[in-house]
Formats: structure tokens, C-alpha cells, sequence
């Protein structure tokens, strides 16, 4: 399968879930993006490498680091590769000291942020984004897809864009809705709703 190469394009807070972030990886040369809630110490991995920050002991995804190129082990690309009932699973592709590949499963957000220490490509495949992706075109947005067997996550029940909220209104409505939140950039409830349309149209 074809590869579709992703750059961070945003990290923010959670709002309907305490110490939770959004992880939103974009397709390089493309509008669409991926977004991906994440832990807060996996969040706080990735922005301390991404902001050049030194911390006063080393984290550990630094460890990592640090153990694997003392034996010469390089990661060479990280690469998310499968989704299954709303979870992304992802895999480290690395280079021995033997010059043997090898494949190690990783969480996303553990895999991204040893993609940035390793400055490596974050890779994905079309069929990820073409069923858990959201694309802004112009002023419109275009409907991506359908996650097969995702629930709304447990913790996700805030205000609007809750998943009883998001029930009781009409698909206009959630559109607006869609188009507002991915205007604003807040990815988090952009899936939200994004699912809520999906299992609409699975149920049609």
C-alpha cells in the first residue's frame, strides 16, 4: 500500500477530557488532517521536543533515544497502520547496528514522540485517512468517512459535542456544527461530530 506522509500540525488541550490532548497530524501536500487524542505525558513528550526545550533530567522517550543510538539503532520512520474500533495502532521501522530492519508495534503517541527525537517521517495509509480523516475545502468541508465500531469515548461528554448532545440535533445542524469547529481548528470536536455523522449515514 501506498504510504501518505503526515507532519504535526497542531497539539492542544482536551476540553472534555482532564489531562487528555488532541494530536492533530496533517497530510503533507494535502488539506486533510488526523486528529488523535493522546495522553498527557505523551503530550508533553512531543511539545518539549518540538519547542527545543531541555528538561533537567532526561524523559523517557529521551532515554530512548539515548539507549538506542549508543547501540547504534536508528528509527528510520514511524508508521500508523491500522485502526480498529476507534484505537490507531502504530509501528517503529529501525535500523540495527547490523543493518537489520526491524518492526516494533508502539503506541501512536508513544511512536510520534520518538519520531520527533529521531527526526523521522510520520507515515499513515489512505484508507486511515479517507475513514478517520476531516478536509477543509474552502469555506465547505467534505466528509470523510466512517469508523467501523467506534464508540464515543467514555470521557467525552462536555457541554456541545457531547455525544448526548450531538444525538438530538439534525444532520444541518451538525454540519454547522462541523464546519464552525473546523474553522476554529478544534479538531477534538470536529471528530466528535465527524462519528455522530458517520453512524448516521451507516444506519441510512
Amino acid at each position: 500500500m501506498k504510504k501518505i506522509r503526515l507532519d504535526i500540525v497542531g497539539l492542544s488541550y482536551s476540553q472534555t477530557q482532564s489531562g487528555a490532548y488532541a494530536l492533530v497530524l496533517g497530510e503533507m501536500n494535502g488539506r486533510r488532517r488526523l486528529p488523535i487524542i493522546i495522553g498527557g505525558f505523551e503530550a508533553q513528550a512531543i511539545a518539549i521536543e518540538i519547542e527545543k526545550m531541555t528538561p533537567t533530567r532526561p524523559l523517557t522517550h529521551d532515554l530512548f533515544k539515548s539507549f538506542a543510538q549508543s547501540f547504534s539503532i536508528q528509527i528510520q520512520e514511524v508508521i500508523i497502520y491500522n485502526l480498529v474500533d476507534g484505537i490507531f495502532y502504530a509501528k517503529l521501522i529501525c535500523m540495527g547496528g547490523s543493518r537489520q530492519q526491524v518492526e516494533i508495534d508502539a503506541r501512536t503517541s508513544d511512536a510520534i514522540a520518538l519520531a520527533v527525537r529521531f527526526d523521522c517521517p510520520i507515515y499513515t495509509y489512505e484508507f486511515i485517512l479517507a475513514t478517520a480523516g476531516i478536509v477543509v475545502e474552502g469555506n465547505d468541508f467534505v466528509f470523510l468517512g466512517k469508523m467501523e465500531g467506534q464508540e464515543e469515548p467514555a470521557e467525552a461528554g462536555a457541554s456541545t459535542g457531547s455525544k448526548a448532545n450531538l444525538s438530538q440535533l439534525s444532520d444541518d445542524e451538525l454540519k454547522k456544527q462541523l464546519k464552525e469547529a473546523l474553522t476554529e481548528e478544534a479538531y477534538e470536536r470536529a471528530a466528535r461530530i465527524r462519528d455522530e455523522l458517520s453512524k448516521r449515514r451507516g444506519s441510512n
